[in-house]
């Protein structure tokens, strides 16, 4: 049997709107609707195996429904102009996979699927009719299912309806469900109905009689009485109410069925649309297109000595030059030596590929050296290979200008960086060469491989000049070569070094935690009376509300919600709860860091982690491979990890922590003096805040008293709501409002700072850190009141964050530097949040964390103090 699928176009565009996270392209294109849209359209066809499909769109034209009746459809709110932006450009994207778009003057999109779902279905063609509005179950029928797609957190699940399903959650046949429908009305469609008839008397006048005709010859005898007086008074009210729902199914629609043929989704065209939109995920989907880069290379492969002397003489002479590394993969996880490759460097508009040569290593330090402007999309794998790197000078690391340019992008690659900048398309690495590792591939010459590799260089060298230009526009340059640039030389270092663990600790903490965990299974299994999977939370949900009754229970489709702000709210009613919830903080600390961290110690004990610059939208450092920032540390077995941390023999840790650093950054910013003089004269800002606050002397401030104003100073920073702070302290929204308003009241420095910063993202889409970092926030221009929301949190907390991220970053630098000249033996082996991890030679340690100390308080000057916390120990927990 053969299939047809009709999707109702504007009504999966707008489910795709509300159940899709706000994205939007480099170019500021919304692109949600269209990304939900595809994602469902995708998921059809890949389960339907369509032979047939179209896609029908509304008009803006009146249809005859609107020259029946005026107001019809008239309460509908406009739409947004995030989602109406996305109209065209789905109907672009569409056309470019020759899926033909549907659309009659006079009529709705319903009616023309109506009409050629009526008119194709047969018991050679079954019909699939994709929609979020289910007025389309009406068309129902032997040969006809209606897939209504839910869409929430970006996952997609469908719900199929044929006649028995209809039948089964409504009790009317798809026919009756118009009836149904008319006698109760539609607000949302402006449809009268019959007042005080809704869905629960109509289905039960529609089961009886089967029809609003047959209901009317019967209007006396319906129940309940007041049903049978609404009817009576309003029978043209009903007929024409069934006239407005009632899809027409015989509309003049002059499309085949062979117009709308399967052919070549995945086409050039559909592609380009794919990557202008920037929907990486979908193209796996374009594997076998074959795509022509609209740059065009001019390569050549250097393996011979003399060809690299010729090549080394006009590198030499030249003024600037594109640069890129390709290593051994398998290399780099064992940290050998010798784990370069390949170097591609490109001169004006021809590529040079360095490949095969046992001298490889020292023709990378030789470029190094030149004296010419060298750019690179990633410069620390670069650095990391060299044996001097202050000897790497004049290099451009192009993807963390484009970082700094906007922030919110998931990705600076090759085709990031030439879309944005050059205006040109050239293929990602996935796309030339699959999932093979560059270096495999270009040993053999593989022509993919060659031309992608020389394209990174090609790209760094042409993008360079619009990519500078505009971080000049942007006043970002300082920032840029100031601390970004020096900062990658730091974080190699720090790479290179890594943070010795103590195989020996990790293993016995493991024990202890699977010895906890064993104990906490046996303790939950015996307060529940029976053995169960405790990592289910379906049989979770049934042990705690159904088997031991406790309340709050909420039942889903999948069962009840075990979440840790449910099971929290629970503790006082039973032991169980504190079991259960320590049970998963163990269980994590055991998959994660006792087990997770064994994998990533190298042959030198040591774990070489990646500290990446262009991940967060504030400018904070991330470490991934591992993560080590996530290290709990208000539990005690959590901040037992920090145990398994060592220096090598011989030396000790120094663990320097900026002391509220972005409650300072705040001060300083707001130019408040209250709150600045709070921290001229050393006081505890906390209870400061409380004895101002909650009206109290100093010194008859509570520790209750001082934990609420550190919630409220910090919720301050974070743009905290009434609602949060409620829950955070555990009393009513109207204390929290008031706390909140207190604070305000008395640092009004700081509500006229804050304020401000949202006028200003409002006004221009961004706000800046005291440094000039760029934090775009689209999300405060939405017509969404929760999106805004968190826009104007942003617009917040933003600057704060992200000038302490500055201040930590130039700490570093100059923590680098101080430790560089004092000769000391020392080196910094991590960076966490607003904290430092030294490696010092136990003798040094006492003026290495003086240095240390000084070095942090002196990076930047504010207008409060900025205070260190520093201690030595022998493992990270100790210095702690």
């Amino acid at each position: 049997m053969k299939k047809l699928v009709l999707i109702d176009g504007h009504s999966i565009l707008n489910r795709a709107f509300y159940g899709v996270p706000e994205l939007s392209n480099s170019q500021g294109l919304h692109t949600n609707a269209i990304y939900g849209f595809l994602n469902i359209m995708f998921k059809i066809l890949d389960e339907e195996a369509a032979d047939y499909i179209a896609v029908a769109f509304d008009l803006s034209a009146p249809t005859f429904r609107h020259k029946e009746y005026a107001e019809y459809k008239g309460t509908r709110k406009s739409m947004p102009d995030e989602l109406r932006e996305q109209v065209p450009l789905i109907k672009d994207v569409l056309s470019s996979m020759n899926i033909p778009i549907l659309t009659k003057e006079g009529y709705e999109a319903d009616d023309i699927i109506g009409t050629i779902a009526k008119r194709y279905q047969s018991d050679e063609v079954f019909v699939s009719v994709i929609s979020g509005d289910r007025d389309l179950l009406q068309l129902s029928d032997k040969h006809i299912k209606i897939r209504i797609p839910k869409t929430s957190k970006g996952v997609t699940t469908i719900h199929d309806y044929l006649p028995e399903d209809v039948m089964d959650e409504y009790g009317v046949t798809p026919k009756e469900f118009i009836d149904v429908k008319a006698l109760m009305g539609d607000t949302s469609d402006n449809v009268p109905g019959v007042p005080s008839i809704g869905e629960k008397t109509a289905t039960k006048i529609i089961q009886e009689y089967h029809s609003i005709e047959n209901a009317i010859e019967h209007v006396d005898e319906l129940k309940p009485p007041r049903a049978s007086k609404a009817l009576s008074e309003h029978i043209e009210d009903a007929k024409f109410s069934k006239m407005l729902v009632t899809i027409v199914t015989d509309a003049p629609i002059e499309t085949d069925i062979s117009d709308m043929e399967v052919g070549n989704l995945y086409t050039k065209e559909s592609l380009e649309w794919i990557n202008k939109l920037e929907f990486k995920s979908f193209l796996k989907r374009y594997e076998n297109v074959e795509t022509e880069a609209s740059i065009e290379l001019d390569t050549s492969v250097i393996d011979k000595q003399d060809a690299w002397e010729s090549l080394y003489t006009k590198l030499k002479e030249a003024k600037e030059f594109g640069i890129s590394v390709c290593l051994e993969e398998t290399a780099v996880k064992s940290y050998h030596e010798n784990s370069l490759y390949a170097i591609s460097v490109t001169l004006e508009n021809k590529s040079y590929i360095i490949k095969d040569m046992e001298n490889i290593s020292d023709i990378l330090e030789e470029i190094i050296r030149l004296d010419a402007r060298k750019y690179i999309l990633s410069l620390k794998p670069l650095i990391k290979l060299v044996k001097d790197m202050k000897a790497a000078k004049n290099f451009y690391d192009i993807s963390v200008a484009a970082y700094l340019i906007n922030p919110l992008k998931d990705s600076y690659f090759v085709e990031d960086i030439a879309r944005d900048y050059m205006e040109s398309a050239c293929s990602s690495k996935s796309e030339m060469i699959g999932k093979a590792k560059l270096d495999e591939v270009l040993r053999f010459n593989d022509e993919k491989a060659i031309n992608y590799f020389a394209t990174e260089s090609y790209v760094a060298l042409h993008s360079e000049e619009n990519i500078l230009a505009k971080l000049k526009d942007l006043e970002l340059t300082e920032l840029y070569e100031n601390v970004e640039m020096p900062l990658i030389y730091s974080l190699a270092k720090m790479e290179n070094t890594g943070v010795r663990v103590d195989e020996e600790r990790l293993k016995k903490y493991a024990d202890t935690l699977l010895e906890k965990i064993a104990k906490l299974e046996e303790s939950i299994t015996r307060k529940a009376g029976e053995s169960f999977n405790i990592n289910s939370p379906k049989q979770l949900g049934e042990i705690l509300f159904e088997k031991l009754k406790l309340s709050g229970g909420k039942k889903t489709k999948t069962g009840y919600s075990t979440a840790a702000d449910v099971l929290e709210k629970l503790a006082p009613e039973h032991e169980i709860i504190r079991d259960i919830l320590e049970y998963r903080q163990l269980t994590k600390l055991n998959s994660t860091y006792a087990t997770g961290l064994a994998g990533y110690i190298r042959e030198d004990g040591r774990i070489h982690g990646t500290f990446n610059q262009t991940i967060t939208a504030t400018g904070r450092i991330s470490s991934t491979d591992p993560n080590l920032q996530n290290i709990p540390v208000r539990t005690e077995m959590g901040s037992k990890i920090r145990d398994i941390f060592v220096p090598k023999e011989g030396y000790v840790f120094v663990d320097a922590d900026y002391s509220q650093i972005e409650l300072r950054v705040l001060a300083s910013l707001s130019g408040d003096e209250k709150l600045i003089e709070s921290y001229r004269s050393a006081a505890d800002i906390h209870a400061a805040t409380a004895a101002q606050v909650f009206h109290v002397p100093l010194d008859e401030v509570t520790p209750e008293l001082r934990r609420n104003a550190k919630a409220v100073n910090f919720g301050v920073v974070y743009g905290i709501s009434a609602f949060g702070l409620s829950e955070d302290l555990s009393i009513s929204r109207k204390e929290a409002l008031d706390y909140i308003n207190n604070y305000f009241k008395i640092y009004g420095g700081v509500k006229k700072f804050l304020d401000k910063q949202v006028a200003d993202a409002k006004e221009k889409g961004y706000v800046k850190t005291m440094f000039g970092r760029i934090r775009p926030i689209p999300e405060i221009k939405s017509s969404n009141f929760m999106t805004r929301s968190f826009g104007d949190r942003v617009a917040m907390n933003s600057p704060i964050q992200g000038s302490a991220a500055d201040i930590m970053k130039i700490s570093m630098l100059k923590v680098d530097e101080a430790l560089e000249k004092s000769g000391f033996d020392a080196r910094i082996v991590l960076q966490i949040h607003d904290e430092l991890l030294v490696e010092v030679k136990e003798d040094e340690a006492a003026k290495v964390s003086e240095l240390v100390e000084k070095a942090m308080k002196e990076a930047v000057s504010l207008k409060v103090p900025l205070e260190v916390d520093a201690h030595i120990g022998k493992t990270w927990l100790e210095a702690k």
